[in-house]
């Protein structure tokens, strides 16, 4: 029986989405300094085109059965092309990049706030509302 329909699976990967996010902001932000680094940035909509692009065919006894839905492993990761923010080659902004750290966390948070509404309301109705 699923009490909450697809709430608590699409806030897990709305927290998988941020997470990815906050890994690539993180590695920028790390790479900095590194001569000839090309920033990257996590895409919703290249995750939703890969994910279309790889379906995962099942075998169906009937046509009514609902097909496989495809899992993305790592969502759609990719860098800025050509982009060059220093003389060095580097097209990683620290300003925008801390920006972007900064309202992934506020995403993340409020995400994890939501889910913890949820698992809180079903203890509450596990105990019978005491």
């Amino acid at each position: 029986m699923n009490i909450y329909g697809s709430t608590i699976s699409l806030l897990e990967r709305g927290l998988d989405f941020s997470a990815a996010k906050g890994k690539v902001i993180s590695q920028n932000i790390a790479n900095v300094d590194t001569p000839n680094y090309k920033a990257k940035h996590v895409s919703f909509k290249q995750m939703m085109h890969e994910v279309q692009s790889n379906p995962i065919n099942a075998y169906r006894t009937n046509e009514l059965h609902l097909n496989f839905a495809s899992k993305v492993s790592q969502p759609g990761i990719a860098k800025y092309g050509n982009f060059r923010y220093r003389q060095d080659g580097n097209g990683v902004d620290m300003d925008k990049e801390q920006a972007d750290l900064a309202a992934n966390q506020i995403y993340y948070n409020a995400l994890v706030d939501r889910l913890s509404g949820k698992f809180n309301s079903l203890q509450n109705v596990i105990k019978g509302g005491r």
